[in-house]
């Protein structure tokens, strides 16, 4: 029962989180095998000037060697 958190940038149009959103359940399906039914995505919009406190240094700095991609940046 996969559950999916995307952190994304605050004033994201609802069209693309749902265009993002299909994306993922479709992936989620081909490569786990799991039912589209027991997939849950959540889109958390963030502002840019909390992505640090918020998002970068308990999700990402902290917690490294978990990422399977990390970001292409630092703050």
């Amino acid at each position: 029962m996969p559950h999916v958190t995307v952190k994304i940038r605050a004033g994201t149009p609802e069209d693309k989180k749902r265009q993002l959103t299909d994306a993922i359940v479709e992936d989620v399906v081909n490569i786990t095998g799991s039912g589209e039914g027991s997939i849950s995505v959540a889109i958390e919009e963030i502002d840019p000037k909390d992505w640090k406190e918020k998002v970068y240094d308990p999700l990402i700095r902290k917690k490294v060697d978990a990422l399977f991609k990390k970001p292409g940046y630092t703050i």
